[in-house]
């Protein structure tokens, strides 16, 4: 067992290191492409009607892909390869991707047609008013199919995944990315109204990425042949797996769109400021913590289909103390840059200072459950790994109702607004992470240590050191006066220089247990 640890660890930090880079380059894209839209759009109605109908299909997507298809099927897909023939794996991958085609096209074909149902639901306030409705209406049932091709997309990324291979699926979201600029440049002019343009871009994202996969599948002798095969015993485990998933995986995802039905009813402007502040808050998000959620599942389920718990209970640990080391700094930096950012970023063409001030309000708000929303994509690994969705089920079915309670209170009881619907959502975060993390606690998968340790003293000292230098340091300038350039320069500065202090003063205090823990 201890032969095989140093490799494991070894061949999961390049996992890490695949994944974050790959998603680390589509974040820059994906930023990339929000200064598109919103230097085209601005915080009007039409980029409010954009980012909110977009946000439909892809919820939807979280469930039926990223989020409860996905954990429910990798770790049934790991059980096949351990104890089954190729035969029996083929006829599995043949029957799931079969039955995944006849529901997804199902759904699609419902949204299509009752388009205006689905925005009465997700976005009330562009219901009432004739206009917004007619449009969100028109570009829903664009971008819908999308959908069902990026839901197959994570069905072959899941494949993948359990194959090590993770590469190509983290790197697929560029597509998307590309599109979406290629269409604000390219089709958005085509049309009377530049976001039906974007939203035959989303769609076109979908099938390319669709196709790239194709190859991969080919190499590893796994691209399915679909058949309706609903009656197979490992379609059958990961549909009862699924349900309990849509809910305990997407319970961001959830939180995310409650937040979206409750900034439709705000005043414009309010969709795009806490898009534009999610975005930031993905950045993260998606560099690290969902990298090693995406590592982390697999290698769990592997460990517990062969018996591991020490393996088990290691790599969980090691997960989630690399979580915190990066959620800490990146919480503050949100926090305290957000102006700084969110005008280097996105203050050009319609996007103007105010919308600057606005953005950067939902901003903080957010930050400050990211190290909760980081943990979670640890956390939640742990659970479906030994196949429970139930208990994660109901510490999100929990959050939601908190959410959606709180959203209330902060945005319309106390006029907070859009601020008030990030802050919800972050309060949430925190207790489902908080439940979550005392059950594992409890049923010792997780072990907790002495609070007074050098991990922990080496975690603060280097977060005040980061905090004063932030407030205090000479980067601590008006941004609306400066030139792009000049605000470019200032923010790389300002970001690389308090990498490098919390880095050195973390090292100088850990050692060489600070590469341990990467």
């Amino acid at each position: 067992m201890q032969q095989n640890k140093p490799f494991i660890n070894t061949d999961m930090f390049k996992s890490y290191f695949k994944v974050g880079s790959w998603t680390g380059l589509s974040r820059v894209f994906g930023l990339l492409r929000d200064i598109t839209t919103t230097s085209l759009l601005g915080s009007s109605m039409l980029h409010d009607i954009f980012v909110v109908v977009l946000k439909i299909p892809n919820v939807f997507r979280r469930f039926f892909a990223e989020g409860a298809f996905s954990q429910a099927f990798i770790p049934i897909y790991n059980e096949y390869q351990e104890h089954k023939s190729t035969e029996e794996i083929k006829e599995f991958i043949n029957n799931l991707a079969g039955t995944l085609l006849i529901i997804l096209f199902i759904f699609t074909l419902i949204a299509l047609f009752f388009a205006p149902i689905f925005i009465f639901i997700f976005a009330p306030g562009f219901y009432f008013d004739p206009v917004k409705k007619d449009l969100a209406v028109n570009v829903l049932r664009i971008m819908f199919p999308y959908l069902g091709l990026i839901s197959l997309v994570a069905f072959a990324g899941g494949i993948q995944n359990s194959h090590q291979r993770f590469s190509l699926p983290a790197a697929t979201p560029i597509i998307f990315n590309l599109c979406i600029i290629f269409s604000a440049f390219f089709l958005a002019p085509l049309f009377s109204i530049p976001i039906v343009g974007l939203a035959w871009g989303v769609l076109l994202a979908g099938i390319i990425q669709l196709l790239i996969q194709l190859a991969p599948l080919s190499q590893i002798d796994r691209l399915p042949i679909p058949k309706i095969g609903i009656s197979n015993e490992g379609v059958k485990k990961v549909f009862i797996l699924m349900f309990p998933a849509i809910i305990a995986g997407g319970v961001a995802q959830i939180n995310l769109l409650i937040d979206t039905i409750f900034a439709s009813l705000l005043v414009t402007g309010s969709p795009t400021w806490l898009y534009v502040s999610d975005r930031l808050i993905q950045f993260p998000l998606g560099i690290f913590a969902i990298a090693i959620g995406t590592v982390l599942l697999p290698t769990l389920s592997r460990a517990n289909q062969r018996g591991d718990l020490v393996l088990y209970k290691e790599q969980l640990r090691k997960s989630q103390r690399l979580v915190i080391f990066l959620a800490i700094p990146s919480l503050i930096g949100l926090a305290i840059c957000s102006e700084h950012l969110i005008s280097t970023l996105f203050q050009r063409g319609e996007f103007l200072y105010s919308d600057v001030v606005q953005a950067s309000k939902s901003l903080v708000a957010f930050s400050f459950g990211l190290p909760f929303f980081m943990l979670m994509k640890v956390l939640v690994p742990a659970f479906f790994s030994r196949k429970d969705t139930k208990t994660p089920m109901y510490a999100a079915i929990t959050a939601l109702t908190l959410n959606i309670a709180l959203n209330y209170y902060f945005a319309i009881i106390l006029g907070y607004g859009h601020t008030g619907l990030a802050l919800a959502s972050s309060i949430a975060a925190l207790l489902s992470s908080g439940i979550l993390f005392t059950i594992l606690v409890k049923d010792k998968y997780i072990q907790l240590s002495n609070p007074f340790n050098k991990f922990n003293l080496a975690l603060m000292v280097g977060s005040f050191s980061i905090i004063i230098f932030l407030l205090y340091g000479p980067f601590n300038i008006e941004f609306d006066s400066l030139s792009f350039f000049e605000r470019l320069l200032n923010l790389t500065l300002e970001v690389g220089i308090s990498i490098i202090l919390y880095l050195v003063i973390t090292r100088a205090i850990l050692g060489s247990k600070l590469r341990e823990l990467f």
